[in-house]
């Protein structure tokens, strides 16, 4: 798979003459890199893919992702604007952004969802703007005024089939410090989408984010380590590594940082300097994660890891040992809406707090997602 989706035009040729191409084409949905595969093959010659699976990748699967980038694009531009007029600072971060910052198109990489992030003193103003917007809030109103803190701010709007969610410094929690929130909207960047410019994280920002988000999902999808490696690529000659280091240092995320760098070069090849290498190869806790990740990367999250993988896993996200443990611990008690009623207008209960290593229990008890 690496090789249809990173490789040079003779590896890709090589490599496609061996395919079994409805194998392959099912494992690209999984791994949510269906446009990427549908970019590698356009360089192959015509006897190498099947005319039928040429027409499903570049036409179907290609054009339906096209289809759906335009309006998710439209959609992003529309709810950007509207928090600037409305005077809430917000960052895109993921989704359009990222593939615009990594790839350089925004249809190059899949996405079913908006992601924003937001202040936490404005998350109450935003969520009053997304209702505006014409969506539903999961997390209404009292329950933000009661100071209970979700995974995300989600919001749908069931009439046109759109899911934005809003992140804040406190929600991203897999981060082992507060998110430096002040810094990155310091450091922000524009990126233009249709002909307009959106506000995104700083390319090294984005990369940490990038890598933090594929840690706390076991990295069980090729599109996150695909990530980091564009994103290297396309800032190979922009990118500020010292800055990459001291954000991930900041945020105490250098082994998740780590695990995604030497995940792009194991996997995709991605090409980096020798002295980061050399930092990533390194880090124990890095490597120990990367070979975890070898048992399930290949079947695209299915079956997930159990329990003990999932809790060696985390503990390995601090770099292990004492650290690695408060920063288990820290996350199987921190409740979010699955924990608590988000409907309910009190304050978060003991109740919450112990409920959730049950709740966690149950739900990857049996090896697996549900």
């Amino acid at each position: 798979m690496s090789g249809c989706v990173g490789g040079d035009s003779d590896s890709l040729a090589a490599i496609a003459g061996r395919c079994d191409w409805n194998s392959l084409l099912d494992l690209a949905e999984r791994h949510a890199v269906v446009p990427l595969l549908a970019a590698a093959v356009q360089w192959l010659p015509d006897e190498l893919v099947p005319a039928a699976m040429r027409a499903t990748i570049q036409a179907e699967r290609a054009r339906a992702q096209a289809l759906l980038t335009l309006r998710m694009s439209a959609e992003l531009l529309r709810i950007t604007e509207a928090f600037a007029a409305g005077g809430v600072g917000v960052l895109a971060v993921k989704g359009p952004a990222l593939a615009l910052e990594g790839y350089g198109d925004a249809a190059m990489r899949s996405y079913g969802d908006l992601d924003l992030l937001v202040r936490d003193r404005d998350i109450a103003r935003a969520t009053q703007l997304m209702l505006d917007a014409g969506y539903d809030a999961e997390i209404p109103l009292q329950a933000i005024a009661a100071g209970k803190i979700p995974g995300q701010y989600t919001f749908r709007r069931r009439d046109a089939g759109l899911l934005v969610e809003l992140h804040n410094d406190r929600t991203m929690r897999y981060y082992p410090r507060k998110l430096p929130i002040e810094a990155w909207f310091a450091r922000a960047t524009r990126v233009r989408l249709e002909g307009r410019e959106i506000p995104a994280p700083a390319l090294e920002d984005h990369l940490i984010l990038v890598c933090v988000h594929g840690a706390k999902h076991f990295w069980e999808r090729l599109l996150w380590i695909a990530d980091v490696a564009a994103l290297v690529a396309r800032g190979r000659a922009a990118l500020r590594w010292e800055l990459v280091t001291q954000s991930a240092k900041d945020a105490g995320a250098e082994t998740m940082l780590h695990g995604g760098l030497l995940l792009a070069a194991q996997v995709l090849q991605a090409r980096l300097p020798a002295e980061i290498l050399a930092q990533a190869q390194a880090d124990a806790a890095a490597r120990a994660m990367t070979e975890q990740v070898g048992r399930w990367l290949p079947e695209g999250g299915e079956p997930a890891p159990g329990l003990l993988a999932r809790a060696l896993f985390r503990a390995r996200m601090r770099g292990g040992g004492a650290s690695g443990a408060g920063y288990f611990l820290r996350l199987l008690f921190s409740p979010t809406e699955e924990d608590w009623d988000a409907a309910a207008s009190e304050p978060q209960s003991f109740l919450d707090v112990v409920k959730r290593p049950f709740r966690l229990a149950k739900k990857h008890g049996a090896g697996g997602k549900r």
